[in-house]
C-alpha cells in the first residue's frame, strides 16, 4: 500500500469511529444552540491556534458568505483573523488571554463560544472557555479524544476519537461543515 493510501485509510479509520461514537445528540444540541442564538442578534465566536486559527476563520467564512444557499449574514466572528488584535494584544499582556480579551469584547449573555483545540490543553482557548462561561455564554468545543482540560469548561463537546494532531483536523473540518450545513438550513427554513 503507498504512503498516501495507508494516510487514506488512517483518515477514513477516524470517520468511521466518529460514526461508531454517535455524536449526533451533541451535533444536534450544538446545531440548536447556534440557531438559537444567531436568531436573536447573538454572536457565534469562534477560536482556535495554529490549523484550528484557520478552521475558525473557515467556518466564520461559511457562515458570514454563504455555505450552500443565499441567505443573509449572519453574526460570526473568527477571533483568530483579527491581526491587530492578536499581536497587540499578545506583545502587551500575553498570548494566553488573547482570545478571552475578544470574548469580552464581542460576547454577551447567550451569545456562543466555539472552541477549537486538539489537545484540548491550549491555555488560550482554556482562557476564552472561561470567559465565555462567567458572561453567561454556552462553550461548544472541537477537540480530540478526552476532551483535555476543556472538557470541563464546555457545554456540548464534539470531540474526535483520535490523538493525532492532523487526523482530529480532518474529523473536526466533517463536524464543522455539518454543523455550517444545518445551521444554514435551519435559519434559511426558519
Amino acid at each position: 500500500m503507498s504512503e498516501l493510501n495507508d494516510y487514506l485509510v488512517r483518515s477514513a479509520a477516524v470517520i468511521s469511529a466518529m460514526v461508531e461514537r454517535d455524536l449526533t445528540k451533541e451535533m444536534e444540541r450544538a446545531v440548536t444552540t447556534v440557531v438559537e442564538a444567531l436568531s436573536q442578534g447573538k454572536a457565534l465566536l469562534i477560536c482556535g491556534n495554529g490549523g484550528s486559527a484557520s478552521d475558525a476563520i473557515h467556518i466564520a467564512t461559511e457562515l458570514v458568505g454563504r455555505f450552500l444557499r443565499e441567505r443573509k449574514a449572519y453574526n460570526v466572528i473568527a477571533l483568530s483573523a483579527n491581526a491587530g488584535v492578536l499581536t497587540a494584544w499578545g506583545n502587551d499582556y500575553g498570548f494566553d488571554t488573547v482570545f478571552s480579551r475578544q470574548v469580552e469584547a464581542h460576547g454577551s449573555q447567550g451569545a456562543v463560544l466555539l472552541a477549537i483545540s486538539t489537545s484540548g490543553n491550549s491555555p488560550s482557548i482554556l482562557a476564552a472557555a472561561e470567559q465565555a462561561r462567567a458572561m453567561g455564554m454556552t462553550v461548544i468545543s472541537l477537540t480530540g479524544d478526552t476532551g483535555g482540560k476543556l472538557k470541563p469548561l464546555t457545554d456540548i463537546l464534539l470531540n474526535v476519537p483520535s490523538t493525532s494532531t492532523p487526523i482530529i483536523q480532518q474529523g473536526h473540518v466533517c463536524l464543522y461543515h455539518h454543523l455550517c450545513e444545518a445551521v444554514e438550513a435551519r435559519l434559511s427554513d426558519g
